[in-house]
C-alpha cells in the first residue's frame, strides 16, 4: 500500500532532510507534495529520480493526504495542522507549537511508541535536543530510575537554520581574508566592527561559544532550555524527573553534542552492566574506547541516524552517578529521521 505525503517548508533544511530520509528508508510514499511560502514557488526538488515542483501552501494542498510532514514554524503549523487534520491527514510536526498541548502527543519511537496512536490528527516530533538525550535515557530510567539529570548541549548552527550557518561560514570567510593569525582580542574587533555579515545570532559565531539558544525566559532559563525540562517529563512520563539544562550555540555546521549528568536512583554494579543496557537500546550505538581517542564526535556523526554516546564514566560525586557524552545529528534524528520514523510506527500497527 502506498500513501500520499506532504512536506510542509519542503525547501528548508528540515524539510529537505525529510525527502532525502523518506526516500534513503524507502518509505511507500504512492504520491509526494511539497508545499511551501510563495517565495519558493515553482521550485523543483528531486525525489526517487523526479524532479517535484515546489507548491504554495494553502487548505486545498492537504486534499486526498494521509501524512503531512510539518517543518515551517510554529506560526504556520498553528494555522495549517488543525486545517490538515480535519482533512483527516496526520500531522507530525516538528515545530513547538503542539508539543506541551496536553492533547497532541510528543513522541520519540524508541522511548513512547504507545504515544502515538493517542493522536487525535497531530503529533507533536519533539526539540532535537530532547530528542537525543531522551533516546540514551530511556533505558537507564527502565533499569535503573532516574531521579536528576544536568545537561550541557553544545548545538550545531544548524539547529537555527540556513541563516546562522550562513552566518557561520561568512565569518570564517572573513577572518581568513582580514584577520592572519590575529589575536583573540583583535578577531573580537574585526568581527563586531565587519560590515555587511550575516548577523542572526546575538554575536559571532565563529570561534566563540553562545550560552543563548531561543529567548530567555523565566529564572534567566531561555526557551531551548525549558524545552528540554518540559519535555523530558512528557516524553518519559516522569513528571518528577529533575531537569537542569545549559543550552551553548557552537561553531559546528551539523549535529549536537551534551555532556549529560545523570543520579540514578538504583546502583548499578559496573560500568560494564551499564554499557550493556545501553548497547542493547533501540537507536543507540555506544562508542567507548578512550584510551584509543574512540568516543563520538559531532563531525562523523553527521548523517548517522543513531544516538551515539560515549565518555561513560562514574561520578563519584554522589551514589548512583553517570557522566555521559551523547552526540546525534540534529536534522536527522533530531528531525526529520524522527518524524518519518513515527509515520513508519503508525503504518506498521
Amino acid at each position: 500500500m502506498g500513501y500520499k505525503v506532504a512536506v510542509v517548508g519542503a525547501t528548508g533544511m528540515v524539510g529537505r532532510e525529510m525527502l532525502k530520509v523518506l526516500e534513503q528508508r524507502d518509505f511507500p510514499v504512492d504520491e509526494i507534495r511539497l508545499l511551501a511560502s510563495e517565495r519558493s514557488k515553482g521550485r523543483r526538488l528531486s525525489f526517487r529520480g523526479q524532479e517535484i515542483e515546489v507548491e504554495v501552501l494553502s487548505p486545498e494542498g492537504f486534499d486526498g493526504l494521509d501524512f503531512a510532514l510539518f517543518s515551517a514554524g510554529g506560526s504556520i503549523s498553528k494555522e495549517y495542522a488543525p486545517i490538515a487534520a480535519k482533512k483527516g491527514v496526520v500531522v507530525i510536526d516538528n515545530s513547538s507549537a503542539w508539543r506541551m498541548d496536553p492533547d497532541v502527543p510528543l513522541v520519540v519511537p524508541e522511548v513512547n511508541p504507545e504515544d502515538a496512536f493517542k493522536h487525535k490528527g497531530i503529533i507533536a516530533n519533539p526539540n532535537c535536543s530532547t530528542i537525543q538525550m531522551v533516546v540514551v535515557l530511556k533505558p537507564l530510567a527502565d533499569k535503573y530510575g532516574i531521579r536528576r539529570v544536568v545537561v550541557s548541549t553544545y548545538q550545531s548552527v544548524s539547529g537555527w537554520g540556513k541563516a546562522a550557518v550562513d552566518q557561520l561560514w561568512e565569518e570564517l570567510r572573513f577572518i581568513l581574508e582580514n584577520c592572519d593569525k590575529c589575536p583573540a582580542e583583535e578577531l573580537k574587533a574585526k568581527l563586531r566592527s565587519a560590515e555587511g555579515l550575516s548577523r542572526v545570532l546575538a554575536h559571532p559565531i565563529a570561534f566563540n561559544a553562545l550560552p543563548h539558544i531561543d529567548v530567555f525566559h523565566d529564572e534567566g532559563y531561555t526557551k531551548e532550555e525549558w524545552k528540554m525540562i518540559n519535555e523530558t517529563k512528557k516524553i518519559m512520563h516522569l513528571p518528577d524527573i529533575e531537569v537542569s539544562p545549559t543550552c551553548v550555540r557552537v561553531p559546528v555546521l551539523k549535529t549536537h553534542s551534551e555532556a549529560v549528568n545523570v543520579e540514578l536512583k538504583e546502583k548499578f554494579s559496573s560500568l560494564d552492566e551499564v554499557m550493556q543496557v545501553l548497547s542493547s537500546a533501540k537507536g543507540v550505538t555506544v562508542l567507548d574506547d578512550p584510551d584509543n581517542d574512540v568516543y563520538p564526535l559531532a563531525l562523523d556523526m553527521a548523517g548517522e541516524d543513531d544516538v551515539f554516546v560515549g565518555r561513560i564514566r562514574r561520578d563519584f560525586t554522589v551514589e548512583s552517578g553517570l557522566n555521559l557524552w551523547i552526540v546525534a545529528d540534529n536534522l536527522r534524528k533530531g528531525a526529520a529521521l524522527n518524524a518519518v520514523q513515527i509515520a513508519e510506527l503508525l503504518i506498521s500497527s
